[in-house]
């Protein structure tokens, strides 16, 4: 599996890695039972601090994608990301454009809140 991770990019470093073994997910090229890179390992080679990777696989845990166990590592457990997952992805991305064109919080709710009406 190929992790890549932007870091010029608003999207946290985390974030970003938890949407690589998403993406992995729903296109089929990760399944469950395989194992994650370690943490360390995998920080070490994208050049992120140890603590990005285990707060990705946490978040990846509490989506229900993955099962940390000691001694074993991050298992995979779920086949692909539920919606809530994708929506998720979704908003961090629609919060980071927001960032980037200078819009805030309040504004992006708004629109949001237009949507649903």
């Amino acid at each position: 599996m190929l992790f890549r991770v932007d870091s010029s990019s608003s999207t946290p470093l985390g974030d970003q890695i938890a949407a690589c073994v998403r993406n992995a997910l729903i296109s089929a090229t990760l399944s469950p039972g395989e194992r994650l890179p370690p943490a360390r390992e995998l920080a070490s080679s994208l050049g992120v601090n140890m603590h990005t990777v285990l707060r990705a696989y946490a978040a990846l845990r509490d989506e229900g994608l993955i099962e940390l166990r000691r001694g074993r590592g991050a298992v995979v457990i779920s086949a692909a990301p539920d919606e809530r997952a994708r929506l998720a992805d979704a908003v961090r991305e629609v919060a980071a454009t927001a960032r980037r064109i200078g819009m805030g919080a309040d504004e992006v709710v708004a629109l949001i809140r237009e949507a649903f009406a």
